[in-house]
């Protein structure tokens, strides 16, 4: 059996510092073979660098999936050519930089990551993510059956119709965005493993990682506010954990994980 942990969205440096910090016990832990997290908002919740990403890559993070933050910092766009392990989603016009899958071996049989957008409530409109995936789904299985898909959408029936869609084709769909874990994790019946949302790594006392009151403020007045990442208090990591038969790429059992751990 070949496990697979998913982090969900990595908000600023207090979800760095639960991954980077606790990744190597949990793995460990929970015997994970391979490890995938969403490092979108990395950088202060907006984007990622190449630093970031290198720090995530070298604390044992063997792919880091991102969504509508990519391009938040500009070093981003030239670095993303060089580190294939970096994913933007897929469903960007071709000749944008980066890739949105890729195929790692491990121990256990190669494995593929695919990164895609949803379109519903989202604020790029980018090209129709059922039918980027269902392509690039295709060329990955000649080389694995064992694929997982990050879809980073807003609307959970996108992320459902999605993850149905492709159902039997891929080992795993998981969806990232919202920052708060859904309670749906099933096996479909063709044997792909589901969940809306994986939830956010960030402070735990916090609005989906940000500072409170800023957002409360803004909810309470409609006016513009910045909206720091939290910083205070235990710090919470959320994510997915999926085992998977290399053979024939079907899971075999999903189950939501959340951790909180003391700064």
């Amino acid at each position: 059996m070949l496990r697979i942990l998913f982090l969900g969205d990595i908000v600023g440096e207090p979800g760095r510092r639960a991954v980077i910090d606790h990744l190597p016990a949990l793995r460990e832990e929970l015997g994970a073979d391979f490890v995938i997290a969403n490092g979108e908002n990395a950088a202060n919740g907006r984007g990622i660098t190449p630093k970031l990403s290198i720090d995530l890559l070298r604390a044992g993070v063997a792919v880091v999936t991102t969504g509508d933050h990519i391009w938040d910092q500009r070093e981003i766009i030239n670095y993303l050519p060089t580190e294939p392990r970096l994913l933007r989603p897929i469903n960007y016009p071709p000749g944008t930089p980066g890739c949105g899958s890729i195929v790692l071996d491990t121990a256990k049989g190669p494995v593929g990551v695919l990164n895609v957008q949803g379109r519903t409530f989202m604020k790029l409109a980018l090209e129709n993510p059922f039918l980027a995936a269902e392509a690039e789904v295709e060329r990955l299985r000649a080389q694995t059956p064992v694929i997982f898909v990050d879809v980073h959408a807003e609307a959970t029936s996108e992320k459902v119709a999605l993850g149905r869609f492709l159902d039997g084709r891929v080992s795993a769909v998981v969806g990232t965005h919202t920052h708060v874990q859904t309670a749906d994790e099933q096996i479909f019946p063709g044997g792909t493993a589901f969940l809306c949302d994986a939830g956010m790594c960030g402070g735990a006392q916090s609005i989906i990682g940000s500072e409170i009151d800023p957002i409360v403020q803004r909810f309470l007045t409609s006016m513009p506010a910045m909206t720091p990442v939290a910083r205070q208090g235990p710090i919470r990591l959320c994510g997915a954990v999926v085992d998977v038969d290399p053979t024939n790429g079907k899971a075999v059992a999903v189950a939501r994980l959340k951790r909180e751990f003391e700064t």
